[in-house]
């Protein structure tokens, strides 16, 4: 903690900032979203249809609409943004606990994603612009406090679930609430992005991120680490309800917490271990290998020992949350590096959006083995997938480390 608290401080206000909102966020955000199931099929006698449809429109306008926050943040400034999309959520989440008919339900699920997809980009954008040269220890401390949110959400919504739902999304609205007011005190006013003008379309803008062709190629190479990075959410608790029944709720959410303790404990001095000893795309390397190698025990283990499976799952998902931590400061500087410092919150929205689409398709992919290699007893083929999955990734990354497509190019020439 005392490192932490060391590290924090020793970033600019506005850099601390967004840390703190990032913690803020995320306790709010977690604080509610994993008990909207059960309040919108128990409470509200939706039927799963309808379930489903609402936290999918959720992910979709949060998922596709990345790059129009990105744009947004990178013409009007980023304090515009965040505030617009704390405002939303904070209508968003009242309108989840008091509503009760589908069409509202469904605006108000679009409205907190769009509101995601709003401030995202522009925080990360910010923060890398507040961090200058320090990028890669501002996002592994900024991870610290997104995973804390992450670990301390769910507990303080179960704490206030015992009395009631809309206390929940009462609470978490008052937290966004908050935050926007506390944006539209301490954010700057607006300044011009490096490399952009008012003259410059939003067309231009987006020319100009698709003709980064090392950037594109970063981004195809990635999308497999966020496939690997939401097993947490899908194949790893079907196979601890494959394998322990009835135990597999209680397993899963102990899951959820290794995965957001080694990232909180562990962070900082991943970070500081890796940048002693590789380049930056070296690190990407193993820990994109690490993450793969995190499926190597569940392939292993043989599927009728309940003890077995149940260490198998623990080291994944402490490998996993491992390889990520090492990954993430390299991969969002790599992201700022490669856009010139130029439209980064664009650059920060496609990428976003790229990695959306792909775990989209991914858990298409991933699901699709799971069944069909549980008709035919090898579920092993799941786990070496994603082993394979991992070490094309760190492949891809490798090689475009070894031929000097991730370094910081001189210059960006805007499309015309």
């Amino acid at each position: 903690m005392k490192k932490l608290w060391a590290q924090t401080r020793s970033f600019p206000p506005g850099a601390r900032l967004m840390m703190a909102n990032q913690f803020a966020i995320n306790l709010a955000f977690y604080m509610l979203m994993p008990y909207l199931a059960a309040h919108l099929s128990g409470g509200l006698g939706l039927a799963a249809w309808a379930v489903g449809l609402v936290l999918g429109v959720r992910n979709f306008s949060q998922q596709g609409m990345f790059l129009i926050g990105g744009t947004l943040a990178d013409r009007l400034g980023h304090k515009i943004p965040i505030m617009a999309g704390c405002l939303l959520r904070t209508l968003g989440f009242a309108l989840l606990g008091w509503v009760d008919n589908l069409p509202t339900l469904i605006a108000a699920s679009a409205a907190t994603g769009f509101a995601g997809a709003l401030f995202n980009p522009a925080v990360r954008a910010h923060l890398a612009a507040e961090a200058g040269e320090r990028r890669v220890d501002a996002f592994a401390t900024f991870n610290v406090y997104y995973q804390a949110g992450m670990l301390l959400g769910p507990l303080v919504g179960l704490a206030l679930l015992a009395a009631d739902f809309r206390l929940v999304c009462t609470v978490a609205a008052a937290v966004f609430a908050a935050l926007t007011v506390l944006q539209w005190r301490a954010l700057p006013a607006h300044r011009p992005p490096a490399g952009t003008t008012r003259q410059d379309g939003v067309l231009t803008q987006w020319r100009s991120v698709v003709a980064n062709r090392p950037f594109l190629l970063f981004s195809a190479a990635m999308i497999g680490s966020y496939v690997l990075g939401f097993q947490v959410y899908l194949a790893l608790p079907l196979a601890a309800t494959d394998a322990l029944g009835t135990r597999a709720t209680a397993v899963t959410s102990g899951l959820f917490v290794i995965s957001a303790a080694v990232a909180v404990v562990g962070q900082l001095r991943l970070t500081d271990w890796a940048k002693n000893r590789w380049r930056p795309g070296e690190a990407l390397v193993r820990g994109l290998a690490t993450m793969g190698l995190a499926f190597v025990p569940l392939a292993l283990s043989p599927r009728d020992s309940r003890t077995a499976v149940l260490v198998s799952l623990i080291l994944a998902v402490a490998l996993l949350a491992a390889g990520s931590a090492i990954v993430y400061p390299f991969e969002m500087g790599t992201v700022v590096a490669l856009s010139g410092n130029r439209l980064v919150a664009t650059h920060y929205g496609f990428y976003n959006t790229v990695s959306g689409l792909g775990i989209t398709l991914g858990n298409l992919g991933t699901g699709a083995l799971w069944d069909y290699a549980g008709h035919h007893d090898a579920t092993w083929l799941t786990w070496v997938f994603l082993t394979a999955t991992g070490t094309a990734c760190a492949a891809a990354v490798a090689a475009l480390a070894r031929t000097g497509r991730l370094a910081t190019p001189q210059a960006l020439p805007a499309a015309g």
